[in-house]
């Protein structure tokens, strides 16, 4: 019984993996709605305007689903708190937000994070995975799904948003101390196309889950 969370770029495969874990693991999956985010469209069109209402949406709604996943021992969600900072800073250094919503921003998450234990009965998460994806395969499956203002077609200044993403997760999975992690390259084992794979992402993720409780 675990409460693991998920973190990787956009196209990275989060969902599909948390599909395929709380099926494997008989647990409640906890999805990221894009289709009833009514500021997101807003964002991709205007992000200078709305890249802080977009990212207290975001916060607003992992509070709520963090609080309630672990409020139980068995659950699993696609993307957490833990990794809202990264994405709001991005969009900072890039001009998106003033030192006024910064400032906001980092206070009102750090109260949340305060709170959390209290709120949630829970410390922490058993497990965060991080998926690592290439630059390549970031675009490739951001193509593939087909949201139209995530397109390069759409915007292509979101080549160079896309590519600064991709590289700070890493950089953020190294400095995450929150939990117990683990990181699956999502290249080498394509757990979204190969069933194959996927028992193989399972198998590690059961070991790593077995090798915390031990």
């Amino acid at each position: 019984m675990s409460v693991i969370v998920l973190a990787g770029a956009i196209g990275a495969g989060k969902s599909s993996l948390t599909a395929l874990l709380a099926n494997h693991l008989g647990s409640q999956a906890f999805y990221e709605s894009v289709a009833e985010n009514e500021v997101l469209p807003l964002f991709y069109e205007d992000p200078e305007q709305y890249a802080f209402l977009l990212q207290i949406y975001f916060l607003n709604k992992r509070f709520a689903n963090i609080k309630k996943a672990m409020q139980e021992d068995n659950n699993v969600l696609d993307r957490s708190i833990y990794e809202d900072s990264l994405l709001f800073h991005l969009n900072a250094d890039l001009g998106r937000a003033n030192e006024i919503e910064v400032r906001v921003y980092d206070e009102l998450l750090g109260n949340m994070m305060e709170e959390l234990p209290y709120a949630a009965h829970k410390k922490h998460p058993d497990l965060l995975v991080h998926i690592k994806v290439s630059f390549a395969t970031m675009l490739e499956r951001i193509e593939k799904r087909g949201r139209p203002y995530e397109q390069l077609e759409y915007d292509p200044t979101l080549y160079d948003y896309y590519k600064e993403l991709n590289r700070r997760y890493d950089l953020w999975y190294e400095n995450y101390n929150q939990s117990p992690k683990i990181q699956i390259d999502g290249d080498q084992l394509n757990f979204v196309e190969s069933p194959q794979a996927a028992q193989q992402v399972m198998a590690m993720i059961d070991e790593k889950l077995f090798e915390i409780r031990n």
